[in-house]
């Protein structure tokens, strides 16, 4: 393909011997990877101890969900399911993994689906008659067969299509369909051809969100409604880095629809999004937003970032000293110029497709620093970008808060055990030895991958947003029940 010699080398080789090897190398600056939340948990923990803040970019699995509600095309939504579920085997970090359906339509789209797994064919995938070939080896096998097999122990309904007699030999999985009551059944992904359903209520949707967001998880979602609102509350409330609308939930188009998920499914900046190559870079003049897209949609100035600010040249102004002020401005003029919280991109796509990509705050970040001027810079970032910090119960800090007006005094939290709460982020001031010692903390907590940012002079805002996608069907078999119901 005319690839630099230098610029490419392929090493075949199993992770923990060829991976373990390059990850702990010093002379490998930056790892980028594709697989299981574990291993990518391993590989964060092994450059965290090498120092020196290592680029990772890490994509993983995902509990992977499907919301279908009474006003489906029942038709539209089995075709989708099958090819979310049983393409390539559901080897796929984006395929379908728990199928949400509404109790009142339930029964009827899963007599559909076991009809429609029936026609399935499972075999040699060099045979073009053949939908499902087989799974990568034998222990992947072996392990969807354990799962299969203790789900079937708790009394959970299965159906399974028979596999054929030349499927003995080979790394074959039946394409299952398994009925659950609870998410909560399950522990980890399945990486393979199974596929979970879940009944849930009409009245219960939101809770159904909350509950698959606990799971951690946050990679793919799908819902098949003809109501445009639920579609807005499904985008408002879930915790997803791709979410797809009456379609299936595979083959994301680089530039189209921008792909990656957040929590336990990865880290960002999403694949063919516009942050990924800037997270290569020690220092970036910030992404080109406009270059690819159809349309940005801006939001205005972060208020409470100007808030601070007119403080500080009022009554907090004795909390600094020199020309401490004028560097908390130029700190400040340089967020503002590279803002991203709040935005929304139109992404080209083709026709009958609405695509976009959303940055939106992390929530909470947290921020260790040993001065006041640099708390004040880390109150100042967390404000730009649509987040809350939470410090350290130190008099130092207390005094801060204390002295802050009301409403910038609710996004300030102290807390003196706040390592062991959930945040989005950890802004370091400090020396490098004790940065160093934080981030190899950090590494060793359970949970999602956290960045560890450091002042450069500024933050990176990039890393304090969460990239979301959402696809939309706009020309979807049924119509939309919202158009047809006008003049009604």
């Amino acid at each position: 393909a005319g690839v630099p010699a230098a610029a490419l080398q392929l090493l075949p080789g199993r992770g923990e011997t060829v991976g373990a090897a390059l990850v702990a190398d010093a002379r490998i600056r930056g790892v980028m990877f594709t697989g299981s939340t574990e291993v990518a948990a391993l590989i964060n923990r092994s450059l965290a101890a090498r120092g020196g803040n290592v680029p990772l970019i890490a994509e993983t699995g995902g509990q992977n969900a499907m919301i279908v509600d009474s006003t489906a095309l029942a038709e539209q939504v089995v075709a989708d399911v099958l090819a979310s579920s049983f393409d390539s085997a559901g080897q796929r970090c984006s395929a379908l993994r728990v199928l949400c359906l509404q109790e009142d339509i339930a029964e009827r789209v899963l007599h559909m689906l076991r009809g429609a797994l029936d026609e399935l064919r499972v075999g040699d995938p060099a045979d073009v008659r053949t939908d499902i070939g087989p799974v990568i080896d034998a222990e992947a096998q072996a392990g969807l067969e354990a799962h299969v097999q203790a789900m079937k122990a708790k009394g959970a309904r299965i159906t399974r299509l028979p596999l054929p007699a030349d499927c003995a030999r080979g790394t074959f999985v039946a394409p299952t369909i398994i009925e659950i009551d609870a998410l909560a059944e399950l522990g980890r992904e399945q990486f393979g051809p199974l596929l979970h359903v879940l009944r849930y209520s009409a009245d219960k949707l939101e809770l159904l969100i909350d509950t698959i967001n606990a799971s951690g998880y946050g990679l793919t979602m799908g819902v098949h409604t003809r109501i445009d609102e639920t579609v807005e509350q499904v985008v408002a409330r879930a915790h997803v880095g791709n979410l797809y609308v009456n379609r299936n939930m595979i083959g994301a188009v680089v530039g189209v629809q921008p792909f990656g998920g957040e929590g336990l499914s990865g880290t960002g900046p999403k694949a063919g999004g516009p942050l990924y190559l800037h997270r290569l870079l020690q220092r970036s003049p910030g992404p080109d937003l406009v270059n690819g897209a159809l349309r940005v949609d801006h939001e205005a100035s972060p208020a409470l970032m100007d808030a601070l600010l007119d403080w500080l040249d009022g009554a907090g102004r004795a909390l600094l000293e020199g020309d401490e002020l004028a560097v908390l401005r130029d700190r400040a003029d340089a967020y503002r110029a590279r803002k991203l919280s709040g935005l929304r991109l139109a992404l080209p796509g083709p026709t009958g497709e609405d695509n976009s990509l959303r940055f939106v705050p992390r929530g909470t970040v947290a921020g260790l620093a040993t001065s006041t001027p640099a708390a004040l810079h880390q109150l100042l970032v967390a404000l730009a970008t649509g987040n809350r910090i939470v410090f350290d119960d130190t008099p130092l800090l207390r005094s801060l808060q204390q002295m802050l007006p009301e409403a910038l005094r609710t996004q300030v939290a102290l807390d003196a055990r706040w390592p062991e709460r959930d945040f989005g982020a950890l802004l370091v001031d400090t020396g490098d030895d004790e940065a160093h010692a934080w981030h190899v903390k950090l590494a060793a907590r359970p949970g999602p991958i956290l960045p560890l940012l450091r002042p450069t002079p500024e933050y990176d805002t990039c890393r304090l947003v969460h990239e979301r996608t959402v696809s939309i069907n706009t020309a979807a078999a049924g119509g939309n029940a919202s158009l047809m119901a006008m003049g009604a």
